[in-house]
């Protein structure tokens, strides 16, 4: 190949019709690889993992194809990642020349980098003409590379480990962003500037006070002012207090009904502004509140006219998929905000991912806050990686973590965490927790009510209600459960105040629901709730009644929080029953049985903190999460051997294929995310999902913010649905790809009950996640 011959990146965008040249895309994904690991020290790694990440386009071969292909839009074909890969390896970057290797594939395990490279060069094309190009694309590159990874890397395998996943997270969202410029026909990739974290800790406590004025007035207003408002604002200020030292791990076990939501805020921003630290991270355990969350956090930091502070994102699309197409991964979401609200499974599953998609996000939790809301809701069989990856953040790459929960568990009692300080933020909290005590405990254990018991006995309540509120609610383990008791009530003529919450309907459905719960409470209407779990934790609600089927001490405990929450009774009820005719989760067996070892009649109730902490060490010994065949030991195992592929999709078993049960997961059972725009208040809202629907389905590349504003009308399904059910497959449309898979995206064209959403055959129940 001539030297005078141009060499293109990418073939003509379609807004612009310019080619994308090779140098400038190299050039432009180091740069951006460079400003993304810099907060971390891995700046000039990342910087030269992405100037050579696709130097084998130069290639005579590579070159061709692509100009026979550009009109077409079909992959060139031909490697490019290779020649990369491997002059970062003999150049001295060893394990990290992974990241070049799996930029557009996944990391692999490291031990199988080099049988893998040996077969990308076998499908690699004229590499000596790419290598000829070197000093034209690159004449400044090192002959030696080794200076470019930082001191202490090396010293700690698992170290090594994890800065590697924050190198190529910076690598692949550089690359992403400087390709999708390119396709957009934009000057420069689209990336934020640093958030000033002054101003929002400023605007957080101006709009927190004009809003807890208008609430004390409102109350008052009303007749109904809050005995504990008085109690939160002095926790608020001492979790405050604790933001301006350095940072590290802190706690915050304030009991329910304290606050946490704004506690944890006014804790993370101040701490940002403070340590000049980049954006803040908040993870919960369920959809719910991610949409309550968000919704309060829009209020506090959102300013009218300018670019949108707080970003919510719970997709559990997979863009790596083949059937999400071609151009998918650039539309994955990369969290490019200063404020963001997701959920356990897209946080940690990111972290312990290994594809672009998942992994593009993973750099911006390095000097970051991190506030994990809920934090028993953690699945206790990936505590070990979890804690293990929150020290290594913490301790080398700049982050904070805050754990928040009424029902703090042990952590400190794993050798996980053996060695390692924190702070809680919130100091008497015995004294506090007595003055929140505001519920009495009622156990219907022996014998056991029946589903269609339970509904009655709230119905019953809610006109027997003297003294307090007519209203009840009902807590169950699965969404066959919550149609159960739901059906109980409508047959028996309760439809007009009977609500139901659970996941067969869409986060903007479920929030208007909770909405209107919370209307009719504030106004002593008549209100009858069903819900799962979702309900539990974080979501604001104040009953008089609450009843919870037996599930995880913690669970029981967080259902509590929903019952006299403002405190304005002398004592709420909670009624712990176990249905002869429900279920439960496969994850909940063990633990139910602790529970019933530590609580119940004769025993200790739920908020009792001793037998808390004694019910947690309990769990962890029952689950061996230290005996070295555990899960999450494996995994660790894996981890320390640079076996991305290995954490992420789990071992080779004999016959070959990954075992996913020994791999890292949240939550166990893969899903289908399904848009539903029956979900929707109005017809112009439908219409206008419907439109989104379409837009992204025939859109070359995805637009990221129409992705976003669908996520409202997204809820998830077991992948047995369909496969169970032709015609449920059948009603499932896909809007990315052309199939209804585990990752994909679809559209539900099926019915949707405007009471409990999504309509399946019941047996098929139990499959809704």
């Amino acid at each position: 190949m001539s030297g005078e011959r141009s060499l293109w990146a990418h073939s003509p965008g379609r807004n612009s019709g310019r080619w994308h040249r090779l140098e400038d895309h190299l050039r432009g994904t180091a740069e951006l690889a460079r400003r993304f690991a810099s907060p971390f020290g891995g700046g000039e790694l990342a910087y030269w993992l992405g100037a050579l990440h696709d130097v084998g386009k130069a290639s005579c071969a590579w070159q061709d194809k692509l100009t026979k292909v550009a009109d077409s839009g079909r992959p060139v074909g031909i490697d490019h990642k290779s020649l990369g890969t491997r002059i970062a390896h003999e150049r001295g970057l060893g394990g990290y020349s992974g990241a070049i290797f799996g930029h557009r594939g996944g990391l692999i395990d490291t031990s199988s980098l080099g049988k893998a490279l040996k077969q990308g060069f076998s499908r690699a094309q004229d590499v000596a003409s790419a290598e000829a190009e070197l000093p034209r694309l690159l004449p400044d590159l090192p002959a030696d590379l080794r200076h470019t990874i930082p001191d202490t890397w090396p010293q700690d395998r698992l170290v090594g480990e994890m800065a590697l996943r924050l190198c190529y997270s910076a690598l692949v969202d550089a690359d992403g962003l400087d390709t999708g410029a390119h396709f957009d026909g934009l000057a420069a990739p689209r990336v934020r500037a640093d958030a000033d974290f002054g101003h929002l800790y400023k605007l957080f406590e101006q709009r927190r006070a004009a809003m807890l004025e208008q609430r004390r007035a409102t109350m008052l207003a009303a007749g109904k002012p809050s005995p504990v408002d008085d109690l939160r604002e002095q926790v608020y200020a001492q979790c405050v207090s604790f933001a301006d030292q350095p940072p590290g791990i802190y706690r915050l076990p304030a009991p329910t009904g304290a606050g946490k939501t704004l506690c944890a805020a006014g804790f993370a921003l101040r701490h940002a502004e403070k340590h000049q630290q980049r954006r803040v991270i908040v993870a919960v355990p369920f959809l719910t509140i991610t949409g309550q969350n968000a919704a309060v956090y829009r209020g506090m930091l959102d300013e009218p006219g300018a670019e949108p502070v707080v970003l919510e994102h719970h997709s559990q699309v997979n863009f790596d998929d083949a059937a999400t197409g071609r151009w998918g991964r650039l539309a994955a979401e990369n969290w490019d905000a200063p404020f963001v609200v997701t959920t356990f499974v897209r946080l940690f599953e990111s972290l312990f991912g290994r594809r672009p998609s998942a992994m593009r996000r993973v750099h911006r939790l390095a000097g970051s806050v991190i506030v994990l809301d809920e934090v028993q809701a953690l699945p206790h069989d990936m505590l070990v990686p979890i804690l293990d990856g929150l020290r290594l953040l913490v301790r080398h790459f700049g982050t904070t973590v805050l754990l928040s929960s009424a029902t703090q568990p042990e952590f400190w009692s794993l050798p996980t965490l053996d060695g390692v300080d924190y702070t809680d933020v919130l100091t008497d909290v015995p004294a506090v927790a007595n003055q929140l005590k505001r519920v009495r405990y009622e156990w219907q254990l022996d014998p056991a009510p029946t589903l269609a018991d339970i509904a009655d006995q709230a119905a019953a309540d809610i006109t027997t209600s003297a003294g307090s509120p007519p209203a009840a609610m009902v807590v169950v383990n699965t969404t066959a459960n919550a149609q159960a008791v739901f059906d109980t009530w409508r047959d028996g003529g309760d439809l007009d105040h009977a609500r139901h919450l659970s996941t067969r309907m869409c986060p903007a459905h479920r929030q208007r629901v909770l909405e209107d719960v919370r209307h009719r409470l504030t106004n002593d209407e008549p209100v009858l709730l069903v819900s799962t779990q979702l309900i539990e934790a974080g979501v604001d609600v104040d009953f008089p009644t609450v009843y919870r089927a037996m599930a995880p001490a913690d669970s029981l405990l967080q259902a509590a929080g929903r019952a006299n929450r403002e405190g304005r009774l002398d004592h709420g009820r909670v009624v712990i029953f176990a249905p002869a005719d429900g279920s439960a989760p496969e994850t909940y067996k063990r633990l139910v049985g602790a529970a019933t070892t530590h609580f119940g009649p004769g025993r200790a109730d739920p908020d009792d903190p001793d037998a808390l902490a004694a019910y947690y060490r309990s769990v962890y010994s029952t689950l061996n999460l230290n005996d070295p065949q555990h899960v999450g030991q494996q995994i660790q195992r894996s981890r320390a051997d640079w076996a991305y592929e290995t954490v992420t999709d789990g071992p080779l078993d004999d016959s070959g294929h990954r075992d996913h049960k020994r791999a890292f997961r949240i939550i166990s059972a893969d899903s289908i995310s399904v848009v539903t725009p029956q979900g929707a208040g109005t017809p112009d809202e439908r219409a206008e999902v419907e439109e989104l629907v379409q837009r992204v389905r025939t859109a070359p590349v995805p637009d990221m913010r129409d992705l976003r504003r669908l996520q409202p009308y997204t809820t998830t399904v077991h992948p047995g649905v369909p496969q169970r059910d032709a015609g449920v497959r059948a009603l499932m449309q896909p809007i990315l790809g052309s199939d209804v898979r585990v990752g994909a995206l679809v559209e539900w064209r099926g019915d949707y009950d405007p009471h409990t959403g999504m309509i399946f055959d019941p047996k098929l129940e139990d499959f809704i996640l």
